[in-house]
Formats: structure tokens, sequence, C-alpha cells
């Protein structure tokens, strides 16, 4: 269970994230890019990131541009958020899910 300021620091990052993205999928022509949830851990030091991406036929292709650029996004959130937080949490990205999980439920309740 996550406390107070572990769920205030992961609202922060949400936030500096999803405009840090924003920026960086203008890069990429076409793609959308969202930030749904951050989690982060107990001793503030890294951050689970989950991403959607629209469309679905380069989700591979920008989940790995961003693993290689995750360096240069943290580097930039450091900027953002250097007089908020005393250790910048290292990043790791996952895919979000939850969409596709839905969709598929609701397929499979259709008659």
């Amino acid at each position: 269970m996550e406390n107070t300021r572990q769920q205030k620091i992961a609202r922060l990052i949400q936030k500096d994230l999803s405009d840090i993205l924003l920026r960086y999928s203008r890069s990429m022509q076409g793609t959308l890019i969202s930030v749904s949830e951050v989690r982060i851990s107990p001793d503030l030091a890294i951050a689970h990131v989950y991403l959607s991406v629209f469309p679905q036929d380069k989700v591979e292709s920008t989940m790995a541009r961003i693993e290689e650029d995750s360096h240069k996004i943290r580097f930039e959130m450091g900027n953002l958020e250097r007089h908020q937080l005393r250790i910048i949490p290292e990043l790791h990205f996952h895919l979000d899910e939850t969409i596709d999980k839905l969709e598929r439920i609701d397929e499979l309740l259709k008659p």
C-alpha cells in the first residue's frame, strides 16, 4: 500500500512525463503516447511507468525507442523536478495493456 508521499511523487512524475512524452511523440509522426499510471517504490528510487501507445501497430517500435532514450527522458525529468525531489527515480517503462484486456472482455461478452 502506497503512502501519501509516494502518491504525491507518482502524480508529479506522471504529469511531468506526460509533458515530456508529448514533445517526444511529436518527432514520431502519427504516434500518441500517454502515461496511464506511475508506481513508485517505497524508497522513491524506482518509478514504474505504464504507457499507452496508439496506434497499435507502432507499439513495439515506440517502446524500443523509449527504452533507448530513457536516460535522456530521465535527465529532462530531473531538470523539471530538481527543486522538488532529492533523488530522481530510475525509470522503468512498461506497456499498459488494460485497454486491450477490456476490449477482449467486451468481445467475449458479446452474444
